[in-house]
């Protein structure tokens, strides 16, 4: 087929490699345009420049796709179909209406539930132990287009949103290429509305532990929102991030500090958690030990 390939993240990557691999002309990649990043603000480009530049692929950067000068260009390519995998910016129905087979994005969830920009993160943050991807037809809302394909997995006990995020794009790539060869047999899905669930784009305060909630809802998040917002507390006036943690039996409050030799918990309103890896605002990430050398706590002291 004949395929123009929007997309920007990390993973987004294997879509592109894999549609390459199995023998489709990607006429050209559209991903968002290079950004200042890091203290020095010096412009980066996203994953998918890097791999379309690797491939010898043309790259298109507009800052607003739906420019009608660009919808224009976009209709003069004539392709079987547009793929959409974590492009960034809203497709108009004017383009959506461009290609013989449309739009077809890889979304991270079982849809219809996660839909938004963060499903692979909430999907762990909120208990769930089965996650998956969905090739779907995009539509002019939000990831509400008709399904074509899915594929489930389970997430493990202690996995995190990158881990899970690494093994979700390897498994839509796959079931993107499945998708574009079946694509005149498949039939689509309507999805069923009334069972959605949202998953919206992650903000700061999302990482601000609330101690009171129960241990297993903590430790959720925590893997869930790693590496950003993260989950955080503030002690002695300080961020106090928490990078990894497992249950714990301690006699504690909610967010009191305690301490059995190198070991240190934080009380949850059930039991509580031992932090194994942190960092403290301003550090290096270290492992609870290294934090507690040197360090003593008076009673009753804790992370707000």
């Amino acid at each position: 087929m004949d395929l123009i390939f929007l997309g920007t993240p990390a993973f987004a990557v294997p879509t592109l490699e894999k549609i390459i691999e199995a023998g489709h002309k990607v006429l050209t990649v559209i991903t968002q345009p290079d950004r200042p990043k890091g203290r020095g603000h010096v412009l980066a480009t996203s994953p998918v420049k890097d791999a379309a530049s690797r491939h010898g692929l043309p790259v298109f950067q507009p800052e607003r796709i739906r420019r009608p000068e660009i919808i224009e260009w976009l209709a003069a390519h004539k392709t079987d179909a547009m793929i959409v995998v974590g492009y960034g910016q809203i497709i108009p129905q004017a383009i959506i209406d461009l290609p013989r087979h449309g739009i077809i994005n890889v979304h991270a969830s079982l849809l219809p539930k996660y839909r938004g920009a963060a499903p692979v993160q909430w999907a762990i943050a909120n208990g769930e132990t089965v996650s998956g991807v969905t090739t779907m037809r995009i539509d002019a809302g939000l990831d509400t287009g008709d399904m074509l394909l899915r594929a489930e997995t389970p997430i493990d006990d202690d996995e995190t949103a990158v881990e899970l995020g690494v093994r979700l794009a390897d498994l839509g790539a796959d079931l993107l290429v499945e998708t574009l060869a079946r694509i005149d047999s498949i039939t689509p899905e309507k999805q069923d509305s009334s069972q959605a669930t949202l998953a919206p784009i992650l903000k700061k305060e999302d990482g601000h532990v609330d101690w009171r909630r129960p241990r297993q809802e903590i430790l959720n998040r925590i893997r869930g929102f790693a590496p950003w917002p993260g989950c955080y507390g503030f002690w002695r006036g300080m961020r106090f991030h928490i990078w990894k943690a497992i249950p714990a039996r301690q006699d504690l409050a909610p967010g009191e500090l305690g301490t059995v030799g190198r070991q240190l918990f934080v009380g949850c309103s059930d039991d509580a958690i031992e932090v194994l890896e942190l960092q403290l605002e301003g550090k290096r990430r270290m492992t609870a030990a290294e934090f507690l050398s040197g360090r003593g706590f008076s009673h009753g002291e804790v992370i707000e």
